[in-house]
């Protein structure tokens, strides 16, 4: 039995998410390319390359991981290059996106022969929380302007726009998508390929992917673009859990189960949305506050509900923990670090990663 923590990614959860992707590839026409910034663990990018069309990254040492351990398609975005890296961004990647006009002027010569686009604000998008809305006011992520963006068309070949955030709504991505056609149109049938990033949960449990399909594919024809989605979440929900064991139980007004990780150091998304984990359904009557193991003391996976009193040695799980945690994860407190694991599409479980205190060391000077 492997030592919790850890992260168990389960190969035949995660096929079934990209055999509706590929559903989607086939059916309309799109692209589809993995978003590292969610989930980068590429020990699973063996199942993931026969699914997908390549990746798309955030930063430099995104786009070389997608080039290096990926392969495929690379797309090179980030929010701002530094002038050390943008040659090794460009070595490492077949398109590049440039965040605003300033970024693709100040690096117009270096990226002359390459592929380059521009990421477009329609200020418009599904997100509830300000701190994830690509629209929020004042934002700098993408430019919003048509003049000004008409003034650079003869300089890029494609766009990018990511507003979708936690979209799972088919009508509502089909009245932004509507939106930005209004706005945009005129310039869109002036380049060849359009990403419209990530964010849309098209894998999720009754989502319409043929009435998505045939959306993607009339806007393909309509500005005569190819179209590229950058899964992220989509491709891994529901395919990973979160293995703990509890530590401690006490009673302070209600019953409270210590495990041995922690929502800073290995969900973080949690605390930064103020949000609680997610574990199987059960409705027994012992409830319990799951709590992490730091010195933080708003660390809380939530409250759960058992068949039974719980006790130290008893084993929890965790589900749909991939998407922005094992990219997160940290040394907060100097909690260990949750191995990573992977149930073989045959059943097997293979330990592909422990950490040690050599790494906890080596992570600061």
């Amino acid at each position: 039995m492997i030592k919790t923590p850890y992260y168990l990614i389960d190969k035949a959860s995660l096929l079934r998410n990209l055999e509706k992707i590929a559903y989607v590839r086939e059916h309309s026409g799109a692209k589809a390319l993995l978003a590292l910034k969610c989930f980068a663990t590429w020990s699973v990018f063996d199942l993931m390359r026969e699914y997908m069309d390549g990746t798309t990254s955030s930063s430099l040492f995104e786009v070389r991981l997608g080039k290096e351990k990926f392969g495929k398609e690379t797309h090179a975005y980030s929010v701002a290059y530094a002038d050390d890296e943008i040659e090794q961004v460009l070595a490492c990647s077949d398109k590049i996106i440039f965040n605003s006009i300033s970024q693709l002027q100040r690096f117009s010569e270096a990226s002359s022969n390459h592929v380059r686009g521009l990421r477009v604000n329609p200020r418009v998008s599904t997100s509830e929380f300000i701190i994830a809305d690509p629209a929020r006011p004042f934002s700098r992520l993408g430019e919003w302007d048509p003049v000004k963006i008409e003034g650079v068309i003869d300089q890029i070949s494609g766009f990018m726009f990511h507003n979708n955030c936690e979209n799972d709504d088919f009508n509502r991505f089909d009245e932004m998508l509507t939106q930005i056609e209004a706005t945009f149109g005129h310039l869109l049938h002036k380049v060849e390929w359009v990403s419209l990033g990530g964010g849309i949960h098209f894998t999720g449990e009754g989502y319409p992917v043929d009435a998505f399909c045939a959306r993607l594919k009339q806007f393909a024809q309509t500005f005569g673009v190819q179209v590229y989605l950058e899964p992220g979440e989509a491709a891994i929900t529901l395919s990973t859990t979160l293995e703990v064991t509890v530590l401690d139980t006490l009673f302070n007004g209600k019953n409270l189960a210590v495990v041995d990780s922690s929502i800073e150091a290995h969900m973080l998304d949690l605390l930064i949305y103020q949000q609680s984990a997610k574990m199987a359904p059960c409705e027994g009557e012992h409830e319990y506050m799951v709590c992490g193991k730091s010195c933080l003391a708003g660390d809380i996976f939530g409250t759960f509900r058992f068949d039974a009193p719980l006790k130290a040695g008893d084993r929890l799980s965790f589900i749909d923990a991939a998407g922005y945690t094992m990219v997160k994860k940290n040394w907060f407190n100097g909690v260990q670090m949750p191995s990573i694991a992977v149930r073989q599409l045959d059943g097997r479980v293979e330990l592909i990663r422990e950490f040690t205190f050599d790494d906890f060391v080596q992570n600061l000077s």
